[in-house]
């Protein structure tokens, strides 16, 4: 079927769906393929549970029926569907990328431009070669600005995320050491994320970038950016701003470069990290023309969520919640938070980093070396990576299941905690003992 028949089919049943499990009525299934499994077995179950159509691309399931759309490849129809769909779509697509950040950034800029405009971010996590089409066909005209998050793993994954979303504005948080199997090298890191600013560039777009962050700079510099708008802490950057208080929630200020009232704002965020999130949607806002009071109450009003620097209290302890994902760079992030929050007792507890391909022992030893530097009460490191590198300087811990155990025995009363750890390291477990 060729692609602009099956955006007829969609323009009729705008609903897109890849799991049976979440199938809503008269939604289009794509029968996609994993490693594990074959949508395309699906397709009867789909449509039985209130699926219109399904779109598969093996024919040992299609079946002479009007509901069955057999395609060449499901994956690359969805692509293209999201793609032909964005043609049609006039409001602007302000494009987010980095090694952290990316998540909150984009939480943060939808709470700031709905104070003005009715928006639309990706949902979740949704932010690779299939959650970006995802996320563009959940859009409707009626949304004014879209926000869509992009991620990668290896070189040119951006690139084609974006000549799928065809960003119109956009900023790299940051870049780090992650993804390095994929990546091969820091570089590679820098060349991934750099293919947003050439996109944009290339395309009269609108760039965003914090002036005082060095790799940025760098990664600007190598390029002949026509459109950009700075941001940062020092004076130079067209939106500056900083911190106030860290008590454990944040309090920044912020001002234009050109306005001499300053901002001030309380947060529900925690980690210095988060300011620069905030001033890049501070400098999308003024784009956008919101007013300062519109810009605060979004600052203000956005909560943290899915163990994102998320803070919550237990019957025993206060605990920072910061294990949706962890590298180098954002370990050594969590940890300077840590030690500027005011608290008697702290401890950290630190599991293990995962895709750090041959830098992985550098900067597992990395992570141990800074955070014994700070003055802590306690230091736990949990993993096999950690683990292969224990000391009698701090706890060590094999697995979560063997810390949890321990902690039953031995528990932590009164403290301020960071849990900080890759996802696969499950460190929701740990909440129930402290």
């Amino acid at each position: 079927m060729l692609i602009d028949q099956l955006y007829q089919i969609y323009k009729e049943f705008p609903k897109v769906c890849t799991d049976t499990r979440q199938i809503s009525k008269d939604c289009l299934f794509f029968a996609l393929k994993g490693d594990n499994f074959n949508g395309n077995s699906f397709a009867d179950q789909a449509l039985e549970a209130g699926a219109k159509y399904v779109v598969l691309d093996d024919p040992e399931f299609y079946k002479e029926d009007p509901a069955y759309i057999l395609v060449e490849d499901v994956l690359s129809s969805l692509q293209d569907l999201a793609r032909f769909h964005r043609k049609h779509l006039k409001m602007p697509f302000i494009g987010i990328t980095g090694t952290n950040g990316k998540t909150t950034s984009k939480e943060l800029l939808n709470s700031v431009l709905s104070q003005k405009y009715h928006t639309y971010a990706t949902k979740g996590n949704l932010n690779n070669h299939i959650g970006v089409p995802l996320t563009i066909l959940s859009l409707t005209e009626d949304i004014e600005i879209a926000i869509v998050e992009m991620g990668a793993n290896h070189v040119h994954e951006i690139e084609f995320l974006c000549g799928i979303s065809n960003p119109t504005h956009g900023f790299i948080t940051n870049v780090g050491k992650a993804h390095l199997e994929g990546f091969g090298s820091f570089e590679g890191v820098m060349q991934a994320k750099g293919e947003l600013y050439d996109y944009l560039n290339a395309n009269q777009g609108q760039i965003y970038i914090q002036g005082d962050n060095e790799y940025l700079l760098q990664m600007a510099a190598n390029r002949n950016l026509k459109d950009v708008i700075y941001y940062g802490f020092t004076e130079k950057n067209q939106i500056q701003g900083g911190l106030v208080v860290a008590d454990p929630f944040l309090t920044i200020f912020w001002k234009n470069k050109d306005d001499a009232a300053r901002q001030e704002v309380k947060t529900n965020l925690t980690g210095a990290y988060n300011i620069e999130n905030m001033l890049a949607a501070v400098a999308l806002g003024k784009t956008f023309g919101l007013s300062t009071e519109q810009i605060n109450a979004g600052l203000g009003n956005y909560v943290p969520q899915n163990n994102r620097s998320q803070i919550s209290k237990t019957d025993k302890n206060t605990i920072i919640a910061d294990y949706y994902n962890a590298n180098a760079s954002s370990m050594a992030a969590a940890l300077g938070n840590l030690d500027v929050i005011q608290a008697d007792r702290k401890v950290a507890i630190l599991g293990d980093m995962f895709e750090m391909g041959d830098q992985s022992e550098v900067e597992h030893r990395k992570v141990i070396e800074k955070a014994k530097s700070l003055n802590l009460d306690r230091l736990i490191f949990v993993g096999k990576a950690f683990y292969a590198q224990r000391d009698d300087q701090a706890s060590y811990f094999e697995s979560t299941d063997a810390l949890k155990e321990d902690l039953v025995e031995n528990p932590l009363d009164d403290y301020l905690i960071l849990l900080k750890a890759s996802r696969g390291m499950a460190f929701e477990k740990l909440m129930e003992v402290l």
